[in-house]
């Protein structure tokens, strides 16, 4: 069973930063893709960004330019910076990873930024 537990999530204002991690049991070489979604009260979960395994990475269009994924293969660890933060950006933000098997999912860490 694969296990992904997000961490670095908080309150912040507006145009402010925030680095959230995400530590996963197995090899990341292992998956086809790992990436980050979030979901806002009353909304549908959302994708955020997808690193897929040849390398190319899909951003949604209101994060572009401010969220960064990135990730450290010697600890299993996926990251997501995000610089120039908005009260729409928050949400309960999910650290997600596939395999030929399915989807795995963290329990999420939340978000709010204030205005």
């Amino acid at each position: 069973q694969v296990q992904l537990v997000e961490s670095g999530g908080g309150l912040v204002q507006a145009g402010g930063s925030l680095r959230l991690s995400c530590a996963v049991s197995r090899d990341l070489f292992s998956f086809n893709a790992v990436g980050w979604y979030r979901q806002a009260p009353g909304k549908q979960r959302e994708l955020v960004v997808r690193e897929n395994s040849d390398n190319s990475i899909t951003y949604t269009e209101s994060v572009k330019g401010r969220f960064t994924i990135s990730r450290d293969n010697g600890k299993n660890t996926v990251y997501l910076q995000m610089n120039s933060l908005k009260p729409e950006d928050t949400a309960v933000y999910y650290c997600s990873t596939r395999d030929g098997l399915g989807d795995y999912w963290g329990l999420g860490t939340q978000v709010t930024v204030s205005s």
